[in-house]
């Protein structure tokens, strides 16, 4: 619980600075530990190497929560900065770098079978990066779950 209210008091500088980007909103939204827990608990039952349950949009941001049981592949958000809040388990994020066969997915979505180059880090309970638009990254996942809560503001 301690490391909850942490991570939580880490983000809100975050969060604020994403919210006053955007259009001004009076609905207050709180995201309970336990409905967190519950929710990562309900993708855990999937049984695939990726899954995600998206939180509601608000202006420029949006939420999100992703679970990886394996290594995903490279990306590259062209309009979109990604804040990644690690909730459990550890992963290699490499950042930086050049995408291996990018292919665009769809508009502003680049993805790739890897990078070549980058800076390596690793993540871990607790942990919060953010990674700018237009910055090449791919998470490495030996051992799973890897559950992080994600926000994205768009308009980079």
């Amino acid at each position: 619980m301690i490391a909850s209210k942490k991570i939580i008091l880490a983000v809100a500088p975050l969060l604020l600075t994403a919210m006053t980007m955007g259009a001004a909103d009076t609905h207050v939204d709180i995201y309970r530990a336990k409905d967190i827990d519950a929710m990562f608990q309900a993708l855990a039952h999937g049984n695939k190497s990726f899954a995600s349950r998206d939180l509601p949009r608000y202006g420029n941001h949006y939420l999100m929560l992703a679970q990886r049981e394996a290594t995903g592949s490279s990306e590259v958000h062209e309009h979109e900065a990604d804040i990644f809040v690690i909730q459990g388990g550890t992963a290699t994020i490499i950042t930086g770098g050049k995408l291996v066969d990018p292919k665009t997915t769809k508009a502003g979505e680049i993805r790739g079978s890897s990078i070549a180059g980058g800076e390596r880090s690793t993540l871990t309970t607790g942990d919060i990066i953010h990674i700018p638009a237009g910055v090449p990254h791919q998470l490495i996942v030996e051992k799973s779950p890897f559950n992080y809560f994600v926000i994205k503001v768009t308009g980079q």
